[in-house]
């Protein structure tokens, strides 16, 4: 199963794949610069784990709180792609990861305690 994390809420722009055996990582700067360009900036992360979109079986966001137009643009992102490929869509709160732990969005995950399709973003 592999997993695709978004996070906007904070300092940087953070993609992770995480799948049982691995997991692939990489930030940008949480700029407008970067806004305009995110979904370049997703598509290229895809290319370089080489994971095609057809693969991924669910993507979390973080839903905040945190940055405004960082959290929109991901959500508005991530709805689109989910819709568009019949990923399954979870959303998560900065609250639940600690020192950018993001497996533990996984845990969350399994334990059932993320509520798919419900995006309510927190700014």
């Amino acid at each position: 199963m592999k997993n695709l994390i978004i996070d906007t809420a904070n300092e940087k722009i953070f993609f992770s794949i995480i799948t049982e055996s691995q997991s692939y990582t990489t930030t940008h700067t949480n700029s407008s610069k970067n806004f305009d360009k995110f979904i370049i900036l997703l598509l290229d992360f895809l290319k370089t784990s080489k994971t095609s979109l057809k693969e991924i079986n669910n993507i979390f966001v973080n839903q905040g709180p945190g940055k405004f137009s960082g959290i929109r643009i991901a959500i508005s992102v991530v709805k689109a792609l989910s819709l568009t490929n019949n990923i399954a869509l979870y959303g998560f709160n900065s609250k639940d990861i600690e020192k950018n732990e993001y497996k533990k969005i996984i845990e969350l995950f399994k334990k059932g305690k993320l509520i798919k399709d419900l995006i309510k973003p927190l700014y």
